[in-house]
C-alpha cells in the first residue's frame, strides 16, 4: 500500500470520526475534524484523477470553512 492508498484510508477513518464528533459532541471539533480528513484524502484522489470526487470534497470543504468562519464571529 503507498503513501496516498494510506492517506485515503485514514482521511476515510477521520471522516466517521467527524460525524461523530459532529453529532455527539462539538460541531466545531467536529467540521475541524472533517477538514482534517479532506485535506489527507484529496491527493490521493488527484493522482487517480477522479475530479468528480476532488471538486465533491473541495466543496465540502468550503461549506466547512464558512461554518468555522461562521463560529469565530459568534
Amino acid at each position: 500500500m503507498d503513501l496516498f492508498q494510506r492517506m485515503r484510508v485514514v482521511g476515510s477513518g477521520l471522516v466517521i470520526a467527524a460525524y461523530f464528533i459532529t453529532l455527539h459532541l462539538d460541531v466545531v471539533t467536529g467540521v475541524i475534524v472533517h477538514l482534517t480528513a479532506m485535506t489527507i484524502s484529496v491527493p490521493y484522489f488527484i493522482k487517480s484523477k477522479a475530479w468528480d470526487v476532488v471538486m465533491m470534497m473541495i466543496f465540502l470543504m468550503t461549506i466547512g470553512t464558512g461554518r468555522l468562519i461562521t463560529a469565530a464571529f459568534s
